[in-house]
């Protein structure tokens, strides 16, 4: 088993998700690549004043990749296991400006943005904002993601059935996800580092940060077949849905918990939806995405 290294530079940063990129490192399952990312606004600089978004071009957040899994194909599944995740020392949250019809529902002017800018103190384990609010971090990837089959341009914003911006704060170092392959290789990209976010993601952004390390170790499983993204967590198993609305992503989120409840040869479908009324928890992930989600988590301990 190797280990990798991927600065963000100009072979390795781009703005969208392909099948037509160019992979910028091929890996051997059981391989690990030690992430550096910047953050999803591209920024290379810290925040120190409530700033503009840059005006760099790019059409996305900043990730970095892709990266080609040898024996990764279409009907495998990607193993990514978070290893290890340090932020860096700022970071940033936009509040208001977008998304628009969400800040109006709540009284707040849609117009200039405010910021809260943050300190980040990895060893500590907090952020602190200019404003003196204080916050324990539990840092994640906001964007983890492989190449969707259709060919073209597939912006990072909306998350998909192959990932990308899942926007998943429950994705942290410990936490191995899964997701479906649909071309060769995988081509596995990453970005946008959240130092915290809670569930539904209000404002449209977490506390935005760059990653100084992100190790991510890849494996490929033939074992497993999964239609949408699924987590292992410490204690617990999760599932993710993608849609349109919030009830379209429930029933994927659910089916699919459904599917890896299923697993038990002691239980039928109707059963194990009778269980999951009791045991499986529901989530809001994100609705700020366009393309919103729900993630559904049952803890191992829940039926015994």
């Amino acid at each position: 088993m190797a280990m990798y290294a991927i600065e963000p530079d100009a072979r390795t940063l781009h703005d969208h998700f392909s099948r037509e990129l160019d992979p910028v490192l091929e890996i051997d399952p059981g391989d690990s690549v030690r992430f550096r990312l910047l953050d999803a606004g591209w920024h290379r600089e810290p925040l120190r004043a409530a700033p503009k978004m840059p005006r760099t071009g790019q059409r996305g957040h900043a990730l970095v990749g892709p990266v080609f899994v040898r024996g990764a194909g279409p009907g495998s599944v990607l193993e990514v296991e978070v290893v290890e995740l340090r932020p860096a020392d700022w970071g940033w949250t936009r509040s208001g400006g977008a998304p628009i019809e969400l800040f109006k529902r709540f009284g707040v002017d849609e117009g200039d943005p405010d910021w809260l800018l943050w300190s980040i103190d990895a060893a500590a384990g907090t952020a602190r904002n200019q404003h003196g609010h204080t916050v324990a971090i539990r840092p994640f990837l906001g964007v983890m993601g492989v190449a969707p089959a259709e060919p073209g341009f597939h912006a990072t914003g909306p998350p998909r059935v192959v990932g990308g911006n899942l926007d998943c704060a429950e994705l942290v170092a410990g936490s191995t996800l899964y997701l479906p392959v649909q071309v060769e290789g995988a081509l596995f990209s990453c970005g946008d580092g959240h130092a915290r976010q809670g569930d539904g993601e209000v404002s449209g952004t977490a506390i935005e940060c760059p990653m100084e390390l992100a190790e991510l170790r890849f494996g490929v499983r033939t074992d497993m077949s999964i239609r949408t993204p699924w987590a292992r967590l410490a204690g617990a198993w999760l599932t993710i849905g993608v849609g349109p609305t919030l009830d379209a992503s429930a029933d994927s989120a659910l089916e699919a918990m459904l599917d890896l409840m299923q697993d038990r040869p002691d239980l039928s479908r109707k059963q194990a939806i009778g269980l999951a009324s009791v045991v499986v928890d529901l989530r809001v992930t994100q609705f700020v995405n366009g393309t919103v989600g729900v993630h559904a988590i049952l803890r191992d301990d829940a039926i015994t």
